[in-house]
């Protein structure tokens, strides 16, 4: 099974999605339009990204910080 995080903050404009456990000291690293690659810094592997300046399409107008987990299966 793999999790993976999603996490929309309004106020900030952002939108990070995890498909790793987050690392308390990530490496991140921005590669351009907005997105920024999130590395765990012990392996250097990439375990998420943050999209910036980030708004859905019908924005539901200012809203608290807002986090969603949804698991999925991974089919063998």
């Amino acid at each position: 099974m793999v999790r993976i995080r999603v996490i929309y903050d309004p106020r900030g404009e952002t939108l990070t999605v995890y498909w790793r456990k987050p690392s308390p000291d990530p490496i991140c690293e921005e590669t351009g339009e907005g997105v920024i690659l999130i590395k765990d810094r012990r392996t250097g592997e990439v375990i998420g990204f943050e999209r910036l300046y980030y708004r859905p399409e019908e924005d539901e107008g200012e809203g608290a910080f807002q986090e969603v987990t949804v698991e999925t299966v991974r089919k063998s």
